[in-house]
């Protein structure tokens, strides 16, 4: 079984974006379902993230999702370094020592903090052009 899952790191947002920290995508894309979701900071982990969103747009029944795991993670997925809120909306994730998320803004205090810390491996977010 695979997994998106990281352990104390942090993605900073894609070199090539533009925004910072702002979201405006349209009702029901990714990028908006994983704003929602993960506003509550590491309430979830990157898999369970990509499990909900995947079965909401899928409008998959919640309990036929454990179903839906085993399809997603029997192979590999894209983790948050591929999500459209690093990559295109400017937003940093945070994965805690438990692999749970958090959305952190780039220009913030925490993010000062978690960027510093020696303890946290620091990524950036995928690039959407090449270079």
């Amino acid at each position: 079984m695979h997994t998106t899952g990281y352990l104390n790191k942090l993605i900073a947002p894609s070199e090539d974006c533009a925004a910072v920290a702002k979201l405006t995508a349209k009702v029901g894309s990714v990028a908006a379902l994983q704003y929602e979701m993960l506003s509550d900071a590491y309430a979830m982990t990157g898999d369970e993230l990509l499990l909900a969103v995947t079965g909401v747009r899928r409008d998959v029944p919640r309990d036929e999702w454990d179903a839906l795991h085993i399809e997603l993670f029997s192979k590999g997925q894209p983790c948050l370094r591929a999500s459209p809120l690093v990559k295109t909306h400017g937003w940093a994730v945070h994965y805690d020592a438990q692999g749970r998320i958090a959305m952190v803004d780039p220009s913030s205090q925490r993010f000062a903090e978690l960027s510093t810390d020696a303890g946290i491996t620091q990524l950036r977010g995928m690039r959407s052009k090449r270079a």
